[in-house]
């Protein structure tokens, strides 16, 4: 049998898996306030009946080509082609019935294939995959389910669930991970399609990891889930908020669409506790907002039981609130940062609860943004367990010594403020929107200003193209306002002009030299590894290099094709070019020596 987890079967399958009737199907539907009719083989609307003799149902998937034999294929309205069209190969596979909508019932008609199944039609298909998917794959049972600890926001999601993957183990648990760099299962590792996989995969993921007792699971959630209805059917133990900016506009059309789609996390219908980050980001309203909005759902006497608030103190970008009709005073924060002492690659922060209780804590991680994001992890922890067992928690958070650093210092994240080399520092994030360049800017800054022999900052960053085009000249001011050089070039441009994404940026970074009188060095390099390379050429070995946008992706879209990129290692190149040791090969170097040494 395939193991559950490998590239070649992506939608994590559990091994032991049982059947399910379509009247089973349409009980479930029922519950849901959906009610279906089935379209028997072969027959129309006339012949509908509300049961059926079709083979039973032991997985469901979403896409074609991932279809099983003994699947329920789902049809879904897509962007540009419907699900049903897809048809033929889902019959091939074999699948064993059809859920769909109206739409996809009359798509269906064009394809003999079509007419070999049974079909479900529902009103609103997407509204419906989450518990027909619960059914199929048993998550709607907590017995031997793994506790799963769920984080939102705009920036921050994958850091803070590597965070939290490393407490959770460090406490003891066989622990999970899924987001947007990978998903781990036990010591399995495969890439991610998806920063939150679709509700069939993610339910079957949930059903495999309760087979290989997974006790605890640290997840991203993404606007995009929310919205789609992905994480439908999932209970979270804790569910944490990170902040909200500008981005995915392109999507919700509007940040106070944008923050309605976050908020849905913080609801009892997925959510048994919130825990909110009152400042996380620049607007720190959305925070207040956000517990507000929590308080509302779970009601206002579960403040500090089922509502938990996060003050960031010295590490909040802001303190200030916008909206006149709210103050601090309304809520109030249960936990608080108190005292933040950044390193040059790190920070050293004291957390403490509103009843006395307090730590400190310790983050490998550079900027202040990572102390926010260390705090929630830690939080979300506590607030996962009685207090009988914060001692514990702090024993595993803490450091005790040299050999027991804390779980929090020794995470790494891949491509997240990653450190490539360290003279010159070179480093790699993610930072595709302003709030994200504006924070990976002030970490690499605050380095400059603690270093012995501070440097230069060099940038180099792009705009993704098909996204909210309304980020370009914003980014484009925040780089030149926040860096010596900077380097524009492209990130996944898709079907757009990779030239027009690079002067909306330009455009940007030049007003606002004029502007502000600046005397940024401003360069235009494309392609992106040219521009890595001009960046490492023109760094000394005090000066900073950063590489926004892209992270851990190692490739880019042009639209009708690909190019392998990943920023890291087109940086090591260029920098073993010029002579300078990058952190692997500096590894490398260690682990021969250790070797030769016994």
């Amino acid at each position: 049998m395939v193991d559950p987890l490998t590239q070649h079967n992506p939608s994590f399958r559990p091994e032991h898996q049982p059947a399910y009737s379509i009247d089973e199907v349409l009980a479930v539907l029922e519950q849901a306030g959906s009610p279906a009719i089935v379209v028997p083989p072969g027959q129309d609307e006339s012949s509908q009946t509300h049961s059926t003799d079709a083979p039973e149902i032991t997985g469901v998937a979403l896409d074609s080509r991932e279809v099983q034999s003994g699947d329920l294929y789902i049809g879904v309205p897509g962007a540009k082609v419907h699900g049903a069209r897809f048809i033929e190969t889902a019959v091939a596979a074999p699948a064993v019935a059809i859920l769909t909508d109206a739409d996809g019932l009359e798509i269906l008609r064009e394809y003999p294939s079509g007419q070999q199944l049974p079909v479900i039609v529902v009103k609103q298909v997407r509204e419906v995959i989450g518990a027909v998917s619960a059914l199929i794959y048993g998550t709607v049972a907590t017995h031997g389910a793994p506790q799963i600890y769920a984080v939102t926001g705009t920036n921050g999601k994958t850091t803070t669930t590597y965070l939290l993957e490393s407490g959770l183990s460090g406490m003891g648990l066989t622990t999970g991970l899924v987001g947007t760099i990978e998903i781990q299962v036990g010591g399995a590792t495969v890439p991610a399609k998806f920063t939150t996989p679709e509700a069939p995969d993610l339910h079957a993921l949930l059903a495999s990891m309760r087979e290989r007792d997974i006790q605890a699971t640290a997840m991203e959630v993404s606007s995009h889930s929310l919205s789609y209805r992905r994480v439908a059917g999932v209970q979270f133990a804790v569910s944490g908020f990170t902040n909200l900016t500008q981005d995915h506009l392109d999507l919700h059309g509007s940040m106070q669409e944008y923050f309605l789609a976050k908020a849905q996390l913080f609801t009892p219908e997925y959510s048994q506790t919130s825990v909110i980050t009152l400042n996380g980001g620049p607007q720190i309203d959305y925070g207040y907002h956000m517990a507000q909005h929590a308080l509302a759902a779970y009601g206002d006497d579960t403040f500090g039981d089922h509502v938990i608030t996060l003050d960031l103190g010295p590490a909040a970008v802001s303190h200030e609130i916008a909206d006149p009709a709210l103050t601090k005073a309304e809520i109030p924060a249960i936990w608080q940062v108190t005292d933040l002492q950044p390193r040059r690659l790190g920070s050293v922060f004291t957390l403490q609860h509103r009843d006395g209780f307090c730590l400190d804590l310790a983050v490998g991680l550079p900027g202040e943004f990572n102390v926010a994001n260390a705090a929630l992890a830690a939080v979300m922890l506590f607030t996962g367990y009685p207090t009988e067992r914060w001692d514990e928690i702090t024993n595993v958070l803490t450091e005790t010594t040299q050999d027991q650093p804390g779980a929090f210092r020794a995470v790494r994240v891949p491509g997240r403020m990653e450190i490539v080399a360290n003279a010159p520092t070179t480093i790699v994030d993610f930072a595709h929107n302003p709030d994200g360049l504006y924070q990976a800017l002030e970490a690499v800054n605050q380095a400059h200003q603690i270093a012995e022999h501070p440097g230069k900052t060099i940038l180099v960053f792009g705009a993704t193209g098909e996204r909210d085009t309304t980020k370009r000249a914003v980014m484009g001011d925040i780089a030149v306002r926040g860096a010596d050089i900077v380097i524009v070039s492209d990130d996944d441009p898709h079907s757009e002009d990779p030239t027009a994404i690079r002067l909306d940026v330009m455009a940007g970074a030049r007003q606002s030299i004029e502007e502000h009188g600046l005397d940024t060095a401003l360069h235009e390099i494309a392609p992106r590894n040219k521009a890595l390379a001009y960046a490492v050429e023109l760094a000394g070995e005090h000066d900073i290099i950063l590489a926004a946008g892209r992270g851990h992706e190692a490739s880019q879209d042009f639209g009708t094709h690909s190019v392998e990129l990943d920023d890291r290692v087109a940086l090591e190149q260029a920098l073993m070019d010029y002579g300078y040791v990058t952190i692997r090969d500096d590894s490398s170097r260690r682990e021969q020596v250790e070797s030769r040494n016994g």
